[in-house]
């Protein structure tokens, strides 16, 4: 588990089926704007760790960051299958409990943006009485499963039918998953970082970047890295965004994002018209690691937009 810097204030949000959200705090609480950030698949949230330090400094922004269920130091909770919408309400309750007045803005990656979407279909209202910008970073409104898809190459659903597999041998046998997993080489081999970055950064990306990533996707318990595959695949908010088409809208996205390639975020675009599209040349699915400043920009953007009213 990562390191929490010291200025960083934590505390728990209890869902109402029990599971406990590890969240963390920077900044002061009278800041003008508040922004909650959501973290993606297998990451924690120091993913946001670098976002949260730089747009905090100067006391304009308070920022809310937190596990998702069954990542980092939160818990699963007894509400099961587990999908996107469950992560819609999660986000409803951390900010009910961390920020329940005042202007905010969200912003989320890839699992994190669908959470986001996912709050705006549920509750409309919030998002037009309070939410005054939206972050939305490698991630998809559905489409995500290949199988059964008019015109998908049998290629890619075969890839598809074997992922599902997969991940739903290890959701059987979480532990012993987790067991085989802990035999294999970690981030400080050589293997394991080639691979992450191989599917998951730019060619380009820093080796620092790239271990980031690597050890929060090994640290990631394997009950979740298996049970939330299919809510990703069964993910689908494509027509449910309406309460996001008067808002500041930005979407950022690498060329080179296997997970979510930059056809999502296209796709994202004309559902909302009026959203700034950024595409970053090289960069892969962990962007905000890859290169953070990408992301810092159009929250800093969407944060002095929202205090201003």
């Amino acid at each position: 588990m990562s390191v929490v810097p010291a200025a960083t204030a934590v505390r728990t949000v209890t869902t109402a089926d029990g599971a406990a959200l590890a969240v963390r705090t920077d900044g002061p609480d009278d800041a003008p704007v508040t922004l909650v950030l959501a973290h993606g698949w297998t990451l924690d949230a120091s993913a946001w760790e670098r976002h949260a330090m730089e747009l905090s400094a100067d006391g304009a922004v308070r920022v809310v960051r937190y596990d998702q269920r069954g990542h980092g130091g939160s818990t699963g909770g007894n509400a099961r299958p587990w999908s996107i919408d469950l992560l819609g309400e999660d986000l409803a309750r951390v900010i009910a409990e961390t920020a329940p007045s005042g202007p905010l803005v969200l912003g989320g990656h890839s699992m994190g943006g669908m959470t986001v979407m996912a709050l705006a279909a549920a509750r409309p209202e919030l998002f037009a009485e309070r939410v005054g910008g939206v972050l939305l970073t490698s991630t998809s409104a559905g489409q995500l499963d290949p199988r059964g898809r008019p015109g998908v190459p049998l290629r890619l659903r075969a890839l598809g039918h074997a992922e599902s597999a997969f991940f739903g041998y290890c959701s059987r046998t979480a532990e012993r998953s987790e067991r085989i997993r802990d035999r294999l080489p970690g981030p400080a081999g050589r293997v394991n970082p080639f691979l992450v970055k191989r599917y998951l950064y730019g060619p380009r990306a820093s080796r620092e970047a790239v271990l980031a990533g690597a050890r929060m996707i090994h640290a990631c318990p394997m009950t979740a890295v298996a049970d939330w595959f299919p809510a990703l695949m069964l993910h689908d908010k494509a027509g449910a965004l309406q309460a996001l088409d008067e808002l500041p809208v930005e979407i950022v996205v690498g060329t080179a994002d296997r997970l979510t390639p930059v056809a999502h975020s296209r796709r994202l675009v004309e559902e909302l018209p009026g959203a700034r599209l950024e595409i970053e040349p090289g960069c892969g699915h962990m962007l905000l690691l890859e290169r953070p400043e990408a992301v810092i920009g159009p929250l800093r953007r969407l944060c002095a937009a929202a205090a201003a009213g």
